[in-house]
Order: structure tokens, then C-alpha cells, then sequence
């Protein structure tokens, strides 16, 4: 699994068309799933995105998680963050998960963090067109790979 995490003041995003789900303080979380990810996988990256310290103490530096803000997640299922540029110019999405393979990984995804988030989970819709809004606070963006652990 490849993700990008966002720390945001506001997040929301629609589906189509239509209103989904916002969040105020907390964490913006693409999600991009491949054909061999598995339970270890989101097991790892949902203990992980629980316990970053990327919120400010009162000193001003980055020493408090998502739980000890007591901030929100939204999580957007984001396919393209497996394209490949290696050939031309036309990105290519082979290392992405099929969806019949992504979307009950993408739904356990969600179900762990939520287990593992004292504050809302928010998601967008599997699959759809969506548009997505956020203020990026710091700007804080973290990119991780559950296959290079970093």
C-alpha cells in the first residue's frame, strides 16, 4: 500500500457531485492499493498513522499523534499513487489493484483506522470522481510505502 498523509485545519470532499464528508483539524489520508498488499500491510500503516507525531506540543514542535489532538481522518481512495512514468508520457496504473481486489482492502483499511483512531474516520467513495478540498497546515505532507517501511 502507498499513501500520502496530509495534515490539514479542514478537509472535505464530493462524489460526483454530491457532498460526502468533511473534517476539521487532522489528517488528510490518500490511499493507493496494489494486487499483493494484504492485512499486514494495513495492519502496519494504520498503527503507524496513529502514532506520527505531527501535531505541536506546547513548545511548537511536532511531538503529538492524531489521538492526542483528538483529530479527524479522511481517507480517499487514490489509485493513481501507483502510476508509472517510466515509458512516454501517458502515466500507467498496472501496479494498481484491480478494484474487485482494492475495494476490500481499501474497506478493512478503513475499519482499522478507525479502530485504532479515537476521533472520526471519514471516507470518500470508493471509485468515484471526486473533488477534494483541504488547507494543508504547516504544510505537512508524509509519503509512505508498506513495502519500503518508509
Amino acid at each position: 500500500m502507498r499513501i500520502v498523509i496530509q495534515k490539514v485545519s479542514n478537509a472535505n470532499v464530493n462524489a460526483d457531485g454530491e457532498f460526502t464528508a468533511e473534517i476539521s483539524q487532522g489528517l488528510l489520508v490518500l490511499v493507493a492499493i496494489c494486487a499483493n498488499d494484504k492485512q499486514q500491510d494495513i495492519d502496519w500503516l494504520c498503527n503507524k498513522i496513529a502514532s506520527l507525531r505531527l501535531f505541536a506540543d506546547e513548545s511548537g514542535n511536532m511531538n503529538r499523534s492524531i489521538n492526542d489532538v483528538n483529530g479527524d481522518v479522511l481517507v480517499i481512495s487514490q489509485f493513481t499513487l501507483y502510476a508509472s512514468i517510466k515509458k512516454g508520457n501517458r502515466p500507467s496504473f498496472i501496479r494498481s489493484a484491480r478494484p474487485e481486489v482494492a475495494k476490500p482492502l481499501y474497506d478493512s483499511f478503513v475499519t482499522c483506522l478507525s479502530n485504532v483512531i479515537d476521533s472520526n474516520v471519514k471516507t470518500g467513495v470508493f471509485g468515484a470522481n471526486m473533488k477534494v478540498g483541504l488547507v494543508n497546515d504547516g504544510p505537512v505532507t508524509i509519503c509512505i510505502d508498506s513495502k519500503e517501511k518508509e
